[in-house]
């Protein structure tokens, strides 16, 4: 079969599951709206999503080599587009949350298969273009989905994000039934299933995910609640670990970890998947809360990190083969913690191209990164084990990316805080430089000077919070900075083709 059919043919369904990790988010206030709603109920439209995302990953490979790899992989595409029509027509919250989940469980499948499939097709010295071209879909999804959802919601409603998944998920059955078959190295086993492991996987990994998602709802380890998530989620993961390790035949083959240079790009991948995560549920949250962006205008305002991707994919899987994983990903790395220092020095009068510039240079090295070590990561692994491994490596992913958006609103919101207890401590109504402050309203905006004490002091708070708000927000890219350059010297590790020949 042709390569670049075949690749069309997945890059679909790749394109449509990553999408609806963040198209949902844009329209969570109309839902809540449709739904009436809390802001804590409405947060498990996104954490259903993400929980059987998790839940399904880690067992694709057992289910693939049980029904077949194509039927399996074609009963993903059918569930995810079954789940997102009912999702647009969802009568209530308790349905949506639901239907939200079906459509994760479908989505879970679409991603790490497709990886598989796309490594299979293309030759090894392709293998960095084949991942170019994968980590495009991967990663534009998410960072289009907020444009495109605005729009939609703007001009229909929204139900239209989830039914624009209709069309292309037909398109997307259609084409797999005719283009992909099974490999011939797949053996389809019909072999007693380890109930016990899936059971400690569905615990731990699931309760880990709603202890991510609720944490800083609930003020984290001061609620009983979370404590208890907290525990169970360790107890689970410690079980499963154990069950997997010591049984013959397990349900998540953990032994493939023993192969140094995949866990190495799973950690760096995780590493990636943490930032990248993060700093897109910060950014837009900074541009709409403190520059005064509207939600479409956020998402046209990170389209240049997605351009930066698109551009540098293709690029960077072509310099795999000469360059190797060590020069691209510290290159990349590189690119990535100059982005977030100039991130955490921004201010509240940031130009188009204070925001522009260290976008671009995130996605350029975003674009690098990815390509290089998901190829790296999965250089040394056979074809046999290609879907157990593209699944850890993709739940692993997630995960650190559930942990990235939850460490950034904690410490956003916490950040807050600190920053303005220690700034109105600083401040008196009667200090020079409040007077100086006050009498230069009346020569920008017009405000009259003589202003009540009580106006005053609602607008020297707003402006006390403001201040705080950005002093957090600089506080947590610099955090996220310093993780990347952490994980500088793991890049040295890795392997490339030509340290595989000499090995």
């Amino acid at each position: 079969m042709n390569k670049w059919i075949v690749t069309i043919t997945v890059m679909i369904g790749t394109i449509m599951s990553s999408l609806d990790t963040s198209i949902v988010n844009v329209a969570i206030p109309y839902i809540q709206g449709s739904m009436g709603a809390s802001l804590e109920q409405i947060t498990w439209v996104s954490t259903g999503y993400l929980l059987s995302n998790t839940i399904i990953m880690p067992i694709i490979a057992l289910l693939s080599s049980r029904f077949g790899r194509k039927n399996f992989y074609m009963f993903g595409i059918a569930l995810f587009t079954l789940g997102s029509a009912l999702c647009g027509i969802a009568w209530n919250l308790y349905a949506i949350v639901v239907f939200r989940i079906i459509q994760g469980i479908g989505g879970g499948v679409l991603i790490p298969i497709a990886q598989a499939i796309l490594r299979e097709v293309f030759p090894k010295e392709e293998q960095g273009m084949a991942m170019g071209i994968y980590g495009m879909g991967v990663v534009m999804g998410p960072a289009i989905g907020p444009t495109l959802g605005g729009w939609l919601i703007d001009r229909y409603s929204w139900p239209w994000i989830f039914y624009i998944n209709l069309p292309i998920g037909i398109v997307a059955l259609i084409m797999v039934n005719i283009f992909i078959e099974d490999p011939e190295f797949l053996i389809r086993e019909k072999s007693k299933i380890d109930f016990l492991g899936l059971i400690f996987m569905a615990i731990g990994f699931g309760t880990l995910q709603i202890f991510l998602a609720d944490g800083e709802n609930k003020d984290w380890f001061t609620s009983q609640y979370i404590t208890h998530l907290a525990i169970i989620a360790g107890a689970g993961i410690i079980f499963f670990v154990i069950r997997e390790l010591t049984i013959k035949k397990p349900a998540v083959d953990l032994r493939i970890l023993k192969n140094i240079n995949f866990t190495l790009g799973t950690l760096l991948g995780g590493v990636l998947g943490m930032g990248l995560f993060a700093s897109l549920f910060v950014l837009p949250v900074f541009l709409q809360n403190l520059l005064g962006y509207t939600a479409f205008d956020a998402g046209v305002a990170m389209v240049p990190r997605s351009l930066a991707m698109a551009l540098m994919m293709p690029i960077g899987g072509k310099l795999f083969n000469k360059l190797g994983p060590k020069i691209l990903v510290s290159f990349g790395l590189i690119l990535v913690i100059i982005s977030f220092f100039q991130f955490a020095n921004l201010n509240l009068n940031a130009s188009f191209w204070d925001i522009f510039i260290p976008q671009f240079l995130q996605g350029s090295g975003f674009g690098f990164i990815f390509v290089s070590v998901s190829t790296s990561a999965l250089i040394t692994i056979e074809k046999s084990d290609l879907t157990f491994a593209t699944s850890i490596y993709n739940v692993f992913r997630l995960i650190t990316g559930s942990i990235g958006v939850a460490l950034a609103a904690t410490y956003v919101d916490r950040g807050t805080n600190a920053y303005y207890s220690v700034l109105t401590q600083n401040v008196s109504i009667f200090s020079r430089n409040t007077l100086e402050y006050i009498a230069r309203l009346d020569q920008v905006l017009g405000i009259p000077f003589q202003l009540p004490d009580l106006k005053i002091k609602e607008m020297l708070n707003e402006t006390i919070m403001q201040q705080a708000m950005m002093l957090s927000y600089n506080h947590v890219y610099l955090l996220i900075m310093f993780i990347f350059v952490l994980s500088l010297p793991l890049a040295f590790f890795l392997k490339g083709f030509k340290d595989i020949k000499r090995d």
